[in-house]
C-alpha cells in the first residue's frame, strides 16, 4: 500500500507544472485526498485502499476523524491536515476526488494543444497577441523547468517594448531625405552630399508632430472652427484688401535696406528664415527690425512684437537693447525654449510680429530627439509655419550655420519657410551683406549692406566704398591694380583686382579670390593676342577684401592689371573695366551695362573702358563728366589706356 501511495504523489508532482500554466483559482482550492497511508489502521475509522484507483470508502461514523492531504501552492509541497467533518462535506468531498483523473487527462490535452500553439514562448491567447502587436512590444519567455517540453510553472513571459532607431540621409544641397545611402543625390545628382541623421529612439509612447502638439496652443487663434473652413474664390479674398498697406512696413534707413532685401515690408503671416555664422549679428538685425515693428503706428491700435531667445536670458537681451539705444515699450522679451509654452505666453499679448532665438534651441513635447536634432527642427518649424498662417502674425526665426556654412539641418528648413535670408561678412570687417536666397513675396537679386557699429547695424549708402581704397596716380606701388564694375544681384559694386608679375619667381602662379581657369584663360589671351611675354613670369593675382569675383564682367579688368604690372605703368585711379574676353581677344558685353556704367558716372570716375559692341547704346544718356571708350580687343585696351 505503501507503494501506490508513492505512485500517487509521483504523479501529482510530475504533472504540477502543467496545472499552473494557467492557474485556475477554483481547481487550486480543491482538495486532494490520500487516504492509503499505511499508518492508518480499521480502527481509526478510514479504510486502507488496495489500489489508487479504488473509489475511496467513507465511514458513516459521524465521529469518525478525517485525514486528508492538500497541495499548498505557497510552500510548494503537500500538507497533512485532519479532522472532523459532516458526511455529507466529506461526500462532497468524495464526488471531486472522483473527478479528478478526468480533469488531469482534459488538462493535459488542452496543454498539449496550447503547446502546439505556443512557438518560440509566444502566448497562444490570439487576443493577447494582437493587442501586443498593436502594442509594438516583443514577447519572450524565460525558461524554467519543463517536463516533455511542456511550458511549465517556471517559465514566464517576458516583455520588452519595442523602440525604433530611424536612421535618415539628407542632401546638404538640397535637403533630398532617403531611408538608405546612394552614391549621389536622386533629386539634384550631386555626389558625395548624402550626410547621416540619427533620431532618437522612440518606444511605444504617444509620439506626435508639431502639427498636433500645438494644436492646443493654435486652438483659440483659430478664425473659425475647422469644420467651417471651405475653398473662397479669388474675387472673395482679394475684394477689400488694399495691397499698399497690406504689408508691415519698416521706416527709417534700416528699415528701407530690410525692406529692399524682402521685396517690400513685412508680409503678414510669413515664416522668415534668417541664417548666417555665429557672431555675424543676427540677433542684433532682428532685435532692430523688433523695435522698428513695435515703433511703426498700427490703425488697429498698439502693436506689441514679442521676441522669445533661448539661448540668453531677459536681462541679457534688455542689457544688448539699451546699449543699442531701443527704449520702445511695444517691444516684448521673454526667455524659453518649449513651443508650446511660447505660444501659450503670448495669446493675450496679440503680438504684430514674433521672433524666435533660435529654432536650434526650442523643442515640441513628444517629438522625438532633443532641441537642434533634425527632428525636432523640422516638427518646431512646421508648427511655426501652422501657427503664423492660422493667425496672421509673422515670424521671423533665427538659424544657426555648420561647418560648411549652410543652416543647420542641414538645408530642410528652406522648403518649409517662405523667406531665407543669408547673413554675411569678414571676420576683421565690420561690413555686413544681407542676402536673401529664397523669397516667395518677391526677388531673390537684392543685397543689404550694413556696418556694426557700437548702436548696432546702420546702412552703408554707398556700398563700393567697402572694397575700393584711396589711390595716388603719382605712386609707383600702384600699379598692377584695376577697378571693376560687377553686378551683385539688383546692385552694382566698384571692386579692385591686384596683379603682380615677377620674373625668376619660383611659384608659377597664385590666384586668390578669382576662378583658376577663368584666369589661367586670360593669360593665355594675353600671350597669344596681347603678344605679352608672360610665360618667365610668376602672376599673383588677388580681389581687394576678400570677395570672390564670378561673373566675367572683371575680365577686362584682370587683363589690365596684369599688363599694368608687366609693364609697371599705374592705371589712372580714375578708369574703370567693364567687359568680357573671348578666346580671340575680342571684349564682349555683359548684361545691364546701362546700370553698372550709372554707378561708375556717380562714383566721379572720369573713363570707363566698355565693348565696343555695347558703345552705341550708351551714347545717348549723355553721362556728365564721364568718358566712354569703346574697345574692340585688347590691344586697343592697352593702347588707350598705356598709350603703348
Amino acid at each position: 500500500m505503501q507503494t501506490t501511495a508513492m505512485k500517487v504523489i509521483r504523479s501529482f508532482y510530475t504533472f504540477k507544472n502543467r496545472f499552473l500554466l494557467k492557474p485556475n483559482p477554483i481547481f487550486l482550492s480543491r482538495h486532494f485526498h490520500l487516504t492509503t497511508s499505511p499508518f492508518l489502521s480499521k480502527e481509526s475509522g478510514l479504510a486502507v485502499h488496495s489500489s489508487a484507483n479504488d473509489p475511496i470508502p467513507i465511514d458513516s461514523s459521524k465521529n469518525a476523524p478525517l485525514v486528508w492531504s492538500v497541495f499548498d501552492p505557497i510552500s510548494d509541497g503537500t500538507v497533512t491536515q485532519s479532522g472532523a467533518s459532516s458526511s455529507a462535506e466529506f461526500r462532497e468531498s468524495e464526488l471531486r476526488l472522483s473527478s479528478f483523473d478526468e480533469e488531469v487527462d482534459g488538462l493535459a490535452g488542452e496543454n498539449l494543444i496550447k503547446r502546439e500553439k505556443t512557438q518560440m514562448g509566444l502566448p497562444s491567447n490570439r487576443n493577447e497577441i494582437e493587442d501586443l502587436k498593436k502594442e509594438k512590444r516583443y514577447v519572450g519567455v524565460k525558461k524554467g523547468s519543463s517536463v516533455n517540453g511542456a511550458v511549465g510553472s517556471g517559465d514566464r513571459a517576458v516583455y520588452r517594448t519595442k523602440g525604433k532607431s530611424k536612421t535618415s540621409w539628407v542632401c546638404e544641397i538640397c535637403g533630398f531625405t532617403s531611408g538608405q545611402w546612394w552614391g549621389s543625390c536622386r533629386s539634384c545628382n550631386e555626389v558625395g552630399t548624402m550626410k547621416q541623421f540619427f533620431e532618437a529612439k522612440i518606444g511605444s509612447g504617444n509620439k506626435v508632430s508639431g502639427i498636433e502638439a500645438s494644436e492646443n496652443a493654435v486652438r483659440s487663434w483659430l478664425p473659425q472652427k475647422p469644420g467651417e473652413l471651405r475653398p473662397l474664390r479669388l474675387t472673395d479674398v482679394n475684394r477689400g484688401m488694399n495691397m499698399l498697406n497690406w504689408r508691415i512696413p519698416l521706416s527709417g534707413l534700416f528699415g528701407s535696406e530690410v525692406e529692399r532685401v524682402l521685396g517690400g515690408g513685412l508680409v503678414p503671416g510669413s515664416l522668415v528664415l534668417v541664417g548666417g555664422d555665429p557672431g555675424v549679428g543676427k540677433s542684433t538685425l532682428l532685435l532692430q527690425v523688433a523695435a522698428i515693428i513695435a515703433d511703426s503706428e498700427d490703425p488697429g491700435g498698439s502693436a506689441p512684437v514679442v521676441y522669445v531667445s533661448g539661448e540668453e536670458s531677459v536681462e541679457q537681451i534688455g542689457n544688448r537693447a539699451d546699449r543699442m539705444e531701443i527704449g520702445t515699450e511695444e517691444l516684448y522679451l521673454y526667455s524659453s525654449t518649449d513651443i508650446e509654452d511660447i505660444l501659450g505666453k503670448i495669446q493675450h499679448l496679440s503680438p504684430r510680429a514674433l521672433i524666435i532665438d533660435s529654432i536650434q534651441t526650442v523643442y515640441l513635447k513628444g517629438v522625438a530627439g532633443s532641441a537642434g536634432g533634425l527632428s525636432q527642427v523640422k516638427e518646431c518649424t512646421s508648427a511655426l509655419l501652422r501657427f503664423a498662417k492660422t493667425t496672421n502674425i509673422p515670424i521671423l526665426l533665427i538659424g544657426h550655420v555648420n561647418k560648411s556654412g549652410d543652416i543647420a539641418g542641414p538645408r530642410v528648413l528652406e522648403h518649409i519657410v517662405d523667406v531665407v535670408l543669408y547673413m554675411e561678412g569678414e571676420k576683421y570687417s565690420s561690413h555686413r551683406l544681407l542676402r536673401p536666397v529664397k523669397n516667395r513675396f518677391g526677388s531673390t537679386d537684392e543685397l543689404g549692406v550694413f556696418e556694426m557699429s557700437q548702436l548696432g547695424l546702420a546702412v552703408v549708402s554707398n556700398p563700393s566704398e567697402i572694397f575700393l581704397t584711396e589711390q595716388h596716380s603719382d605712386s609707383d606701388f600702384l600699379a598692377g591694380l584695376a577697378v571693376a564694375v560687377i553686378m551683385d544681384g539688383s546692385r552694382s559694386f566698384l571692386i579692385e583686382i591686384q596683379a603682380l608679375c615677377v620674373s625668376g619667381s619660383s611659384v608659377s602662379r597664385h590666384i586668390n579670390g578669382i576662378q583658376s581657369s577663368r584666369a589661367d584663360m586670360i593669360i593665355s589671351v594675353l600671350i597669344k593676342q596681347a603678344g605679352l611675354m608672360l610665360q618667365e613670369n610668376a602672376i599673383f593675382l588677388n580681389v581687394v577684401s576678400g570677395v570672390m569675383l564670378t561673373e566675367t564682367a572683371g575680365d577686362v579688368a584682370i587683363a589690365a592689371a596684369i599688363c599694368s604690372s608687366f609693364l609697371e605703368f599705374p592705371i589712372p585711379n580714375n578708369i574703370a573695366f567693364i567687359g568680357e574676353i573671348g578666346l580671340g581677344g575680342e571684349l564682349r558685353a555683359v548684361p545691364r551695362m546701362e546700370k553698372r556704367v550709372h554707378t561708375v558716372a556717380k562714383l566721379g570716375y572720369k573713363m570707363c573702358v566698355i565693348p565696343k559692341s555695347a558703345e552705341k547704346s550708351l551714347a545717348n544718356l549723355g553721362f556728365q563728366g564721364m568718358k566712354i571708350v569703346g574697345c574692340k580687343n585688347l590691344k586697343e585696351v592697352i593702347n588707350a589706356v598705356f598709350k603703348a
